[in-house]
């Protein structure tokens, strides 16, 4: 009895613990999060490279998601080194010291620039084709062509961006997915009903196609610049391989269909975006366009978040929203500029560059 009374007394002596609410984004919007930015802009020119390497070349996609499946999990495991190992450059400083850091800086928000500058490119080209004679007067300012609906987009994105909070991008990442769902789905209903056929029978093998096919490949699944702001918004870390896991075999899945259908309907006659063989006037094909304007939207906020919090954590912050919010305006303001005065005739040419590069980093 008496110890039980002295127990009793050191319980009620001692100070209570406050238990906080566990934070982050959950395991399911976190997929989402994942497959938005893996499943993106590469499923609209995937099928390009079937004519320039055959069909064994349908091996590769397999082959580059379980390389970079595997590069995820190594990621996540650096990330779990030190609690100061946050992103690429940390990683980079760890490893090699402050010249690591500066040269994984560079070749990190070099990439993810440029992604998000080819985003507003392909959104103005897409919708330069719905609506070829579009223009917009400011006084004695005139803009015609590409150049406006890169202004548009621009403004459409600008408030996403916003959004620091990754469970809050989950809900726009949800509507990325459902439209690559739905691109799909209007591909497939465009050989299947429109009258376009699945009768092409291609080659089997090409060996000058090999180099573009694999950079192409690695440009889609090129999220890994994101998956440290990703993983570290979860709230259990240690569930991010099977977030990438999920991410990677639903990816895989729909860019082989894209590709798949894409060879079978056009053959030796793809262009570098697949919307662009669509057949005008059909109504399946402008649900296809209209769903590939969808899909960058949702996923430029993630794409800009890197760039963007490294701003941030270089300005003041007495004010962190008004910081926040003016550092990501500038940003989205740098790029459509920039999109503005690049033409770009070879779309897919840029993305296998960009996967030459993240297949090299």
């Amino acid at each position: 009895m008496e110890s039980h009374s002295v127990e009793k007394i050191e319980t009620q002596n001692q100070i209570p613990q406050i238990m906080e609410p566990s934070k982050g984004t959950s395991f399911f919007r976190t997929c989402f999060n994942g497959i938005n930015a893996l499943s993106g802009i590469g499923i609209i020119s995937v099928p390009m490279h079937f004519p320039q390497g055959g069909w064994l070349f349908f091996m590769l996609p397999f082959l580059v998601a379980i390389i970079c499946c595997y590069i995820g999990i190594l990621l996540q495991k650096c990330l779990s080194v030190s609690p100061s190992t946050k992103t690429y450059p940390d990683i980079g400083e760890f490893a090699f010291g402050n010249k690591g850091r500066i040269l994984i800086s560079i070749f990190l928000y070099l990439e993810l620039y440029f992604v998000a500058i080819e985003f507003l490119i392909l959104e103005g080209d897409n919708l330069q084709k719905l609506f070829p004679n579009a223009k917009i007067h400011f006084g004695c300012v005139k803009i015609v062509g590409r150049e406006v609906f890169v202004l548009l987009v621009a403004i459409i994105i600008l408030p996403t961006t916003w959004l620091k909070s990754l469970g809050l991008l989950a809900y726009v990442s949800i509507g990325g997915v459902l439209a690559s769902i739905v691109l799909a789905f209007s591909i497939f209903w465009v050989g299947a009903i429109d009258g376009i056929g699945f009768e092409e029978k291609g080659v089997i093998w090409r060996w000058d196609g090999l180099i573009s096919a694999i950079s192409m490949y690695t440009f889609c699944y090129c999220g890994h610049a994101v998956f440290p702001t990703i993983c570290n918004s979860m709230k259990d870390r240690s569930q991010f391989p099977k977030v990438l896991f999920v991410c990677f075999i639903l990816s895989t899945i729909t860019y082989g269909s894209m590709a798949t259908m894409g060879y079978l309907m056009y053959g030796q006659n793809l262009m570098s975006q697949i919307t662009l063989n669509l057949p005008i006037g059909k109504i399946s094909s402008k649900i296809a366009i209209y769903t590939t304007l969808v899909n960058p939207i949702t996923k430029y906020a993630l794409v800009v978040s890197p760039i963007a919090t490294t701003i941030e954590d270089k300005l003041p912050t007495k004010s962190k929203f008004i910081v926040a919010t003016s550092s990501r305006t500038f940003l989205v303001i740098n790029l459509h500029f920039v999109a503005i005065k690049i033409n770009v005739p070879f779309f897919g040419y840029v993305m296998t560059f960009l996967g030459v590069q993240l297949y090299w980093k």
